[in-house]
């Protein structure tokens, strides 16, 4: 299920005065999911766009070096 079938299966109920959005747990983790890939297409698009900006140098764009990752993560 893509993030947009997830946000139209969203059912509303009225409840004290408070309209309430309801949706089935699967569709709700289908539209995490799908926000979650929109999250790193932007983060993979800035760094495609620093990346242009330093022409192609990645020590310029402030890219880490594989090692340098492993490090700092282990």
């Amino acid at each position: 299920m893509t993030g947009t079938e997830a946000l139209q299966s969203v059912q509303f109920v009225t409840v004290g005065g408070r309209r309430l959005a309801i949706v089935d747990a699967g569709d709700w983790d289908a539209l995490i999911e799908w926000l979650e890939g929109v999250e790193d297409l932007e983060i993979a698009r800035a760094a495609l766009s620093d990346l242009k900006a330093a022409d192609g140098d990645r020590n310029q764009a402030g890219w880490l070096r594989w090692e340098e990752a492993e490090r700092r993560l282990g």
